[in-house]
């Protein structure tokens, strides 16, 4: 049994691209994470310390892609998810990097990944 914390449609302002232009401008990217976590421990006692900071991972997130400069989305989605898998020991994780506006005709564009492995 795999228990998911989750964080939807986080938003950052990041330097990313190929472009020369895209290089003096910030651009919002939005991104989905789903993180594996045995919530039973807190669940029974209540108890934060015991739970995955969801509040904490966020503004880590987002400190680091805000202090970012990748030309990659692919790369960006990789260290966020080294990031996150080795700063609060979540085992398995999965990351969309979204990218709207960068193809005129689509809503967004990005990157998905899966990263560690998931408990028994």
């Amino acid at each position: 049994m795999v228990d998911i914390v989750f964080i939807r449609e986080l938003r950052a302002d990041a330097v990313i691209g190929v472009y020369a232009w895209e290089r003096d401008i910030r651009q919002t990217l939005v991104l989905d994470l789903e993180m594996a976590w045995d919530n039973r421990p807190a669940a029974r006692g209540d108890a934060i310390d015991l739970a995955l900071d969801y509040a904490a991972v966020s503004e880590r997130i987002i400190e680091w892609i805000e202090a970012s400069e990748c030309e990659l989305l692919e790369t960006l989605a990789e260290q966020i998810a080294e990031l996150v898998l080795s700063q609060f020991a979540v085992p398995w994780l999965r990351l969309r990097v979204c990218k709207p506006g960068a193809v005129l005709q689509a809503r967004d564009v990005g990157v998905l990944i899966e990263r560690g492995t998931l408990p028994a």
